[in-house]
């Protein structure tokens, strides 16, 4: 049984730092695409970022190039999402997803391509 569960929300001021982990079970995790995701109350859920198998190559939605860092440890099945600069409007259950196969900007952006969710850790961004 795969199993995703994300740690590390919390309560952060506007401007703050948080780190965000991942740890997977239940599957070849070095044979996924690892993603991040999140969904703020009353909105859709959107994408944050993605990161390939080997980790050589990541992908970030613009709204947060710059500030966050995804980055993965394969041999400790684990992934992680580095968020510098939060900003109040960034609070929101965050997400970790596995997938195989997405090997472009547009694929790992669409929640449909990937295959096992998490269940979110909620960070709060205060003003």
């Amino acid at each position: 049984q795969v199993q995703l569960v994300e740690s590390g929300g919390g309560l952060v001021q506007g401007g703050g730092s948080l780190r965000l982990s991942c740890a997977a079970s239940g599957l070849t995790f070095r044979n996924y695409e690892m993603g991040w995701f999140r969904q703020a109350p009353g909105k859709e859920r959107e994408f944050v970022g993605a990161i390939s198998r080997s980790g050589s190559t990541t992908y970030y939605a613009d709204s947060v190039k710059g500030r966050f860092t995804i980055s993965r440890d394969n041999a400790k099945n684990t992934v992680n999402l580095q968020m510098n600069s939060l900003k109040p409007e960034e609070t929101a259950v965050y997400y970790c997803a596995a997938g195989r196969f997405l090997l472009s900007a547009v694929e790992v952006a669409k929640m449909n391509g990937w295959d096992y969710w998490g269940k979110g850790t909620l960070v709060t961004v205060s003003s």
